[in-house]
């Protein structure tokens, strides 16, 4: 099936509105052809571009990428200083065009970690898109799930403990209101590639119903046509969030 062909079978049902994915498989895809894992890296910003490209044709509102976690940090210095230059070359050189398309930058993380001279890059794009509507592109870097969850844990302790919030007003929502995530909904589907079956620390609390695909290839390798594949089979499946079918049906 084509392109345009997934495109048609997916614009005529429900889309979902935020998907996350686990961009998983950099470092293979290069050892498998003698490159250097950096190499790698190169060629995933490729299929960054070319999925956020693919989810705000769809008329996507949010797309989450897993782009650097807190255990990354735990790699080989010139691997992480090779990233952080990466990431702050490419978001530079996207501005123009995720302004072009309407794309919204937004990060999520622990950005005190982010040398200065990658952090200046994004948050120039930050500033530069700040206006755009459509798609909200979310970079997760230097993000773990039970890193945030601490943190929030912390703020409303805080909260608690200055007479800000009674006790028995914690509740999920409360809750989720200082996740990093806040404003944004829970994810609708969550994909990884590289052929992996674990979550990693990604969204632990926000991908509580979210649909799981995991595709066999390498980041690197995955396409736009993967990207509608994963979604036609996201819309496939019923979603009951605790009903039945019959009340699901009902609705």
């Amino acid at each position: 099936m084509s392109l345009e062909d997934k495109i048609t079978q997916i614009s005529g049902k429900k889309l979902p509105a935020h998907v996350a994915i686990i961009m998983d498989g950099n470092g293979r895809w290069a050892r498998q052809r003698g490159l250097d894992r950096s190499m790698g890296h190169m060629e995933g910003v490729k299929s960054v571009r070319r999925v956020t490209e693919i989810a705000s044709d769809l008329g996507m509102k949010y797309l989450t990428l897993y782009t650097f976690s807190t255990e990354n940090w735990n790699r080989p210095e010139e691997e992480v200083d090779a990233l952080m230059h990466l990431i702050a070359i490419a978001i530079e050189n996207e501005t123009p065009d995720l302004i072009k398309n309407n794309v919204r930058l937004r990060l999520i993380g622990d950005m005190e970690r982010v040398p200065d001279f990658a952090l200046q890059k994004l948050n120039n794009c930050v500033k530069a898109t700040s206006g755009c509507t459509g798609l909200s592109l979310v970079l997760a870097i230097s993000y773990s799930s039970r890193w945030e969850i601490v943190e929030a844990t912390k703020k409303i302790a805080k909260d608690v403990a200055d007479g800000k919030m009674p006790i028995e007003k914690i509740d999920e929502k409360s809750f989720a209101d200082k996740l990093s995530t806040t404003g944004i909904p829970d994810p609708d589907l969550l994909v990884r590639t590289g052929g992996e079956f674990r979550i990693s620390n990604y969204l632990l609390w926000q991908i509580a119903y979210s649909e799981l695909y995991f595709s066999e290839k390498f980041w690197p390798d995955f396409s736009k046509e993967d990207f509608c594949d994963a979604i036609i089979q996201f819309q496939s499946r019923e979603r009951r969030f605790g009903k039945t079918s019959e009340q699901i049906k009902h609705n």
